[in-house]
């Protein structure tokens, strides 16, 4: 269950406990990250740090981690970094570059990090590691600011 926070609460948080708090009350909402094991290592305003291993039930015909869980992660990562600041906040369009595989046990670390915010839109890039700081994929998103905030009630 979600910590329950007041709009006093929210208004009193500096921007990195605000971005925990809205990391927080994303993940505990979103079966999907719960169910890849995905877990979140850093927060900042505009910034993310996910981690996440590679199960065997991840992995495609060639023995390798599936692309669709390295994009899941780093499409969370992303998620977690554009709705740092407590407003809701969508994927405008993304896309990704895989440039070498994830094994079985691997242990992956999306980090994500804004570029560009300027009125409704961002632009953020996300890399995803493993646990030797290999770079296994290069991840780019646009978000769009749609109404309300992420954490509910702390609306002004």
């Amino acid at each position: 269950m979600a910590d329950q926070y007041s709009a006093a609460d929210v208004a009193a948080m500096n921007p990195d406990e605000l971005a925990w708090a809205s990391a927080k009350t994303l993940f505990d909402r979103e079966p999907a990250a719960q169910d890849m094991g995905i877990e979140i290592i850093a927060m900042s305003a505009g910034k993310a740090e996910l981690k996440m291993i590679v199960q065997h039930r991840m992995l495609n015909g060639h023995a390798t981690c599936h692309g669709g869980y390295l994009f899941a992660l780093a499409d969370t990562a992303f998620a977690y970094a554009c709705n740092s600041r407590n407003q809701n906040t969508v994927a405008a369009g993304c896309s990704i570059e895989y440039l070498a595989p994830g094994r079985e046990g691997d242990v992956l670390r999306a980090v994500a990090e804004e570029r560009s915010l300027a009125g409704r839109t961002g632009c953020y890039d996300i890399s995803v590691f493993n646990q030797d700081e290999t770079l296994l994929a290069l991840f780019r998103g646009k978000s769009y600011k749609i109404r309300g905030a992420v954490i509910e009630g702390s609306e002004d």
